[in-house]
Formats: structure tokens, C-alpha cells, sequence
């Protein structure tokens, strides 16, 4: 299984301290963190796109190429890249030029984005906020599996036969999509054989199998090998479990309560944060051994291939962050790769070009 993080690096206040770190010493965090995850050895980072004055990062391609002189091994992808107000051409061109300055390790996470800001900011009508996903990303994907591409749509210019470059490698980057809680997601995904990544923020897991389901069958009617999948959700370590809930309840709480006042939910108690960290309980927060017992309890569930936690959910202390992700990369990933190894009874990694898809 493959264990990553995500982020959105916030730029809110402290919940705690009451302070707003700039965002220049934001990102300058974010790449130590990203630096941080490849010594310890996970798998993947990714870096999510936002045009809001509360996140600092609205240009994830730019990020990682910086986190790419940085690092070596790591996996570096969006998490994720709002397709439906992009330009496919550009948005390949970007990841491309990632993928030759990363030596191969760049990934594109496709989604149509939780918040809507980038529409109204390139000129998109949000009436055809699923129309415009399902056309990009039909193009994004002529355009990497083919140099010179002659395509027409309803949003964009027609490419009649011309060339989009730099290229990389047959096939790379890579391109995930992104899915919530629409079930249409998961079969697109599936019948284009693509990868999918699955973010469960709330509510029972299991609840979510199904998804995994029809992205499994649409692939497998579309002749497709079983495509992999990721499970995307809101996490944090520390050594003790009350440790890890002293430290991340407030800024979940203060994060998830801004955007519930946008959204109409209701304020987040300490015993909804509670029941949130239990073995069936969306949230990966608590202990080494406690993380890595969820992380196999839901795999049970999914079969998935992949692992992406988010640890900053609302802004906390830089240092706290490092680590969580010390603790994630030498004590929860060898333990969950041990208990999955073909030797220990469990289930084998799928082989690294089936990562891809």
C-alpha cells in the first residue's frame, strides 16, 4: 500500500494563538514538510488548488516543482487540480514539465473542487459545472495519450491536429479523479480505466464501499484492469492518543466550523471530534498503533491501494505537523506495509504500472 499526505496550507488563524502565519512562511513550511515525508520515506504528497484568501496555495504545479529540486522519491500530486474551470492544455503542460523535473514522480488528481470560486474568476457558468468536467477531462486525457490532438468541444477551441508540449514519458503523468459523494464520479472514472481517489471526510466508511464497487465494475464492463484506489480522508499523529486529540481537535473544529457557517452545518462538538477518531470513524486521528489499526480495518473494507492524509485541517503549529508526519513515515507506514505483505497473510501492493492506470 502506498501512504501519503495532502495538504490545502491553510492561512487561517491559529486556533490557539489567534495568529496568521504569511503566506510566503507557509509555503516555506509546506516544503519542509514535503522535504520531511521523502526522508521518512512515504509514498506520495499532494497539494490541493484553492482560490480563496484562507489557503495559499492556488498554483499547485508551481509548488511541487519546487518540492521536486527538494526531494527524491516521493510521489508529487495535486489533490486537487480543478479541471472544470482549467485549460487541459495547460494543465498537462504544467505536470509534463513536473513530471521531467521530477524525474517521472508527478500525478494529476482531477476534481471539479468543493468550493466554486475559480469559476466566476476564468469566466465558467456554474450551469454546466458537470458538463465542464466531463469534456476537460475527456481532453486532458486525448492530449497525454497523444501528442498531436485534433479534439472539439462545447467549452474550449477545437485543437485540430496540433502538438502539446513538453512530453513526457508514454502515458505519465498519471491522471486520477477526484471523487466526494456522486456515485456518476465513480463509474466515469471506472469505464475510462482510470484511478480513483475517494475523499471520506465524515460519516461511516463503509458507507462509502459502494463507490469503490461501481468504479470496480464500470472499469471491468469497460475491459479495463481493475483500476486503483485511494481513500483520501483527515488524519493526525502524536504519541499518545490524547496527545492527538489535544492538539488537532481545536483546529479541526475551528477549520470545519468556518466552512460549515458557509455551508449551513452545524458547530463541531468535541464528542462528534470523538466519535470521528474511533475504529469507524472517518477521521485517521490518534496514536501510531491506533492509525495503523484503522488504516487495516478499512482496508478490509476497500481493498485500496492508497492512503492520503490530511493532517492540517485548519491551521496548526508547524512543528506539531513535523511530527505527525515523523511518526506516519517510521512507525505507522512500516507497520501497515508489514501487516499487508504477501508473507504476513495479507494483501499485496498492486504492481507499480497498475498504480499509474
Amino acid at each position: 500500500m502506498e501512504l501519503g499526505l495532502y495538504t490545502f496550507a491553510e492561512l487561517t488563524p491559529d486556533a490557539v494563538t489567534g495568529r496568521t502565519v504569511t503566506a510566503e512562511q507557509r509555503l516555506r513550511d509546506l516544503l519542509e514538510e514535503v522535504e520531511l515525508a521523502d526522508q521518512v520515506g512515504l509514498d506520495v504528497f499532494g497539494v490541493g488548488e484553492h482560490h480563496r484568501p484562507d489557503f495559499a496555495v492556488s498554483s499547485p504545479a508551481v509548488v511541487l516543482a519546487a518540492a521536486a529540486a527538494r526531494t527524491s522519491t516521493i510521489r508529487l500530486t495535486s489533490a486537487v487540480t480543478v479541471l472544470s474551470s482549467a485549460d487541459p492544455v495547460r494543465v498537462f503542460q504544467d505536470f509534463a514539465t513536473l513530471d521531467l523535473i521530477s524525474g517521472g514522480r508527478a500525478e494529476i488528481m482531477a476534481g471539479r473542487g468543493s468550493f466554486i470560486e475559480s469559476f466566476p474568476l476564468f469566466g465558467y457558468d456554474l450551469d454546466d459545472y458537470d458538463d465542464l468536467f466531463a469534456e476537460k477531462l475527456e481532453l486532458l486525457l486525448a492530449i497525454r495519450d497523444g501528442e498531436h490532438v485534433t479534439w472539439s468541444g462545447r467549452h474550449r477551441p477545437p485543437l485540430d491536429g496540433l502538438g502539446v508540449y513538453p512530453r513526457p514519458e508514454p502515458g505519465r503523468p498519471p491522471i486520477w479523479v477526484a471523487v466526494g459523494g456522486t456515485p456518476a464520479s465513480a463509474v466515469r472514472a471506472g469505464a475510462l480505466g482510470l484511478p480513483l481517489a475517494l475523499g471520506i471526510i465524515g460519516g461511516l466508511p463503509e458507507r462509502f464501499a459502494p463507490f469503490a464497487e461501481l468504479h470496480r465494475r464500470a472499469a471491468a464492463r469497460a475491459g479495463h484492469a481493475a483500476p486503483a484506489l485511494s481513500i483520501n480522508a483527515h488524519g493526525f499523529i502524536a504519541a499518545t492518543s490524547q496527545q492527538a486529540t489535544h492538539e488537532a481537535f481545536a483546529p479541526f473544529a475551528t477549520m470545519m466550523d468556518r466552512i460549515g457557517r458557509e455551508r449551513g452545518w452545524p458547530p463541531m462538538t468535541r464528542e462528534q471530534f470523538q466519535a470521528s477518531r474511533g475504529l469507524r470513524g472517518a477521521n485517521f486521528v490518534g496514536s501510531p498503533q491506533e492509525v495503523v489499526e484503522k488504516i487495516l480495518f478499512q482496508h478490509e473494507i476497500f481493498g485500496h491501494q492508497r492512503v492520503l492524509l490530511q493532517f492540517s485541517v485548519g491551521t496548526m503549529l508547524h512543528a506539531r505537523i513535523m511530527r505527525a508526519i515523523e511518526l506516519f513515515g517510521t512507525q505507522v507506514a512500516p507497520a501497515v506495509r508489514a501487516a499487508l505483505a504477501p508473507a504476513g497473510g495479507g494483501h499485496a501492493a498492486p504492481p507499480r504500472e497498475r498504480m499509474s492506470a
